[in-house]
C-alpha cells in the first residue's frame, strides 16, 4: 500500500471485533490518491497524497494541460481550439 508524501499516512492495523467479542487482525487503508502536484521548483509530478492532505491545501495540484493551451490562446487574443 501506498503511503503519504505529506503527510506520512499509510495502512494501519486493528482488530476486527464480533458480536461474541471474538478478536480477528485487520487493516485499516488510508484514502490516499494518486494525483499530479507542482513541486517546489514548479515541476509536476506524480504523487501519492492522502484525501485530508489534498483537502487542507497542503499541496498544489498540477494545472491540466488542457486547461494551460486554453489559457494562453485566451491570453494571445484568440479562441483555442477544441
Amino acid at each position: 500500500m501506498a503511503k503519504c508524501e505529506v503527510t506520512g499516512k499509510r495502512r494501519a492495523v486493528g482488530n476486527s471485533v464480533s458480536h461474541a467479542n471474538n478478536r480477528t487482525k485487520r487493516t485499516f487503508k488510508a484514502n490516499i490518491q494518486r494525483v499530479k502536484i507542482l513541486d517546489k521548483d514548479g515541476v509536476t509530478r506524480s504523487a501519492y497524497v492522502s484525501a485530508k492532505a489534498l483537502r487542507s491545501g497542503a499541496i498544489r495540484k498540477a494545472i491540466p494541460r488542457k486547461v494551460q493551451i486554453a489559457a494562453a490562446a485566451e491570453k494571445a487574443g484568440r479562441k483555442a481550439a477544441k
